[in-house]
């Protein structure tokens, strides 16, 4: 299952997407360490599994929060993505 958490306003879309199967999986939850803003939980899903999620008052405001990790150009992999042994983030700026 894909879990979306973010928002569309005027200037664009922000989401931060995560394969729930694939999280699932993951041992190391890397992305919680290497987040600067350090938006991730493990928060257990309806099927009782263990999955990273963003925590809840930063969704509405990953615009700002992720600023500092977008590339300047194109679109780049946030640390997030890199950090994720599985692929199982992907964002939509």
């Amino acid at each position: 299952m894909i879990a979306n958490y973010g928002y569309m306003d005027g200037s664009g879309e922000y989401y931060i997407s995560i394969d729930t199967d694939k999280c699932i999986e993951c041992a190391s939850r890397a992305c919680l360490q290497v987040c600067p803003s350090q938006l991730f939980e493990i928060m257990t899903d309806d099927y009782d599994d263990e999955v990273a999620a963003i925590k809840k008052d930063g969704r509405r405001s990953l615009k700002y929060l992720c600023a500092e990790c977008k590339p300047a150009t194109g679109r780049g992999e946030l640390p997030c993505q890199a950090g994720c042994p599985n692929d199982a983030i992907k964002h939509s700026w």
